[in-house]
């Protein structure tokens, strides 16, 4: 072991200099290509546009994206087919070669260097080949974590609670002082749902000291209540919550996600369809937020499977990047409070920093917390916060797995919340979010036929718009520099880390314009 962690101090060095001084992998051409000449047009609109004093986070990054080929180029090509043997590639975006990214820039084999505002479907929060975030995977506590990994619920390490403490929990939401760790986004709601079924069922026996009667353990053995009681998730129509089973059934986002998958009969509310900007449409908003409030209060109180949950995201992310006020997410608390149902926020896409706030809910100024809050992406792990101990199940082994999450990616995050810190990146993401926000509403001014419904103002960098050729705008982005990603049937989003500048904004807006004239 001491062998093992001299050789990872002794390498660490070496991946400083190929990642931190990417010049030599990440080629730009001495003789400019028209791409070039107008990125330097960008770089040269960045530099009276954007602030002038902005300071770059990844001063080796590149002054801009370059294109050498079409995407994917031959060598990419070659190594998509050589994955295709043995992985699924269907839906491959972009072969990536991660060794030369580096910041907010994804390179792949070919040397096409992009601008990468898509981040690994919004998983990416400090930038490609983070120098700090190599120190901590590099580190002998990483090192042990990694090639040790726990069976936390039955073997923990000594020092879990002071890993938890000073990264997961350093950051809980407001009123929530405790965390299941799980593995992906998915699994986090799935285990929040099953910790809303056991709190709900210790409600109705009374209390978790009550145990379980003979008719509840023989029946739950053969899927029957009711030890397995009819019990539902309460969703959103256009909802995106995962594809495990539980999670599926409360996915309501597009039908290749769901199709050949048996699914629970449990109820979807209908989400708010509003009118943008929101605070240019107050009245007509306000009453079809109340009309799906009044549908959601009438399936808590009617649906033949009782919701133990209404589970929402604050942002729709999957489902077409779909917002409401926070009059409408008051207005849903105050609903699970008066029925006794707990209220879920899946905060897996919009949560650690993207909004402009650490948590997307943050915006709503709740009178009391969500009942949990789940999380993954760019927390680059996942589970569930919760602040009522009633949430622990009664006995041990009933909310339980092999891991129960990772140390290493708690110890990941860690190095995440720190780097978040010490740059200020929340705060720069809803100033760069402002920024980003007032040059699109300058494009759609010009290009009212590309940008329609723009929404996200005041969200920090979670912008999106609808456009009419969606799918050939994210094709012709690559051609220009441009890794950007869709959502929903016509929507345009956006999902840059956390290390967004104004000067890659400009980049952005400019690469836009160029494709809205061809």
């Amino acid at each position: 072991m001491a062998s093992f962690l001299r050789t990872a101090s002794r390498v660490r060095p070496a991946a400083f200099r190929s990642i931190t001084r990417p010049s030599s992998k990440i080629a730009i051409p001495a003789v400019p290509t028209a791409l070039h000449r107008h990125m330097a047009s960008a770089a040269a609109a960045a530099a009276t546009s954007s602030d002038a004093s902005e300071q770059p986070f990844f001063p080796d990054e590149p002054r801009g994206p370059t294109v050498k080929t079409a995407i994917p180029g031959p060598k990419s090509s070659e190594a998509i087919d050589k994955l295709s043997k043995v992985f699924e590639t269907r839906s491959l975006n972009m072969m990536a070669n991660y060794q030369t990214s580096i910041g907010n820039y994804i390179s792949d084999l070919d040397g096409n260097v992009l601008l990468d505002v898509y981040a690994q479907i919004a998983s990416i929060p400090v930038g490609y080949n983070n120098p700090n975030l190599l120190k901590a995977a590099t580190s002998p506590e990483m090192a042990s974590a990694l090639i040790n990994r726990p069976a936390l619920g039955n073997f923990p390490q000594h020092d879990w609670a002071d890993i938890l403490e000073t990264g997961i929990l350093k950051v809980a939401p407001k009123g929530l002082n405790q965390v299941f760790t799980s593995q992906s986004g998915s699994d986090a709601n799935e285990l929040a749902y099953k910790a809303a079924f056991m709190w709900k069922r210790q409600q109705e026996r009374g209390g978790a000291h009550v145990d379980f009667t003979h008719a509840e353990i023989s029946s739950a053995m053969q899927n029957a209540s009711p030890g397995a009681p009819d019990l539902s998730i309460l969703s959103f129509e256009s909802a995106f919550h995962g594809r495990l089973f539980g999670s599926l059934s409360t996915t309501r986002s597009k039908p290749i996600h769901k199709l050949d998958i048996p699914a629970f009969n449990w109820p979807q509310a209908p989400f708010p369809a509003c009118k943008y900007p929101l605070d240019e449409h107050g009245a007509e908003n306000a009453a079809e937020e109340q009309r799906c409030l009044d549908e959601t209060e009438r399936l808590i109180k009617e649906w033949p499977q009782p919701p133990a949950a209404v589970v929402v995201e604050p942002i729709q992310s999957e489902g077409g990047d779909n917002h409401a006020s926070p009059a409408f997410f008051q207005g849903l608390r105050a609903l699970t409070r008066k029925h006794g149902v707990l209220f879920i926020v899946d905060e897996v896409q919009t949560g650690v920093g993207a909004t402009g706030k650490f948590w997307a809910h943050e915006h709503w100024n709740l009178a009391d917390p969500p009942d949990m809050v789940t999380f993954s992406k760019k927390a680059q792990t996942a589970g569930y916060y919760f602040g009522n101990k009633e949430l622990r199940p009664n006995k041990p082994y009933r909310q339980f797995n092999t891991w129960m999450g990772d140390p290493a990616r708690a110890l990941l995050f860690r190095a995440i919340v720190q780097e978040i810190e010490r740059l200020g990146l929340v705060e720069n993401t809803a100033v760069v979010g402002d920024y980003l926000y007032g040059g699109l509403e300058r494009l759609a001014q010009r290009y009212p036929e590309e940008i329609r419904n723009l929404r996200g103002k005041g969200q920090g960098t979670f912008l999106a718009w609808d456009s009419p050729r969606r799918d050939e705008v994210l094709k012709k982005a690559k051609t220009v520099g441009v890794n950007i990603g869709g959502s929903g049937e016509s929507a345009v989003r956006l999902r840059p880390m956390l290390i967004f500048q104004k000067h890659h904004a400009d980049i952005l807006l400019e690469s836009l314009e160029k494709i809205f004239k061809s």
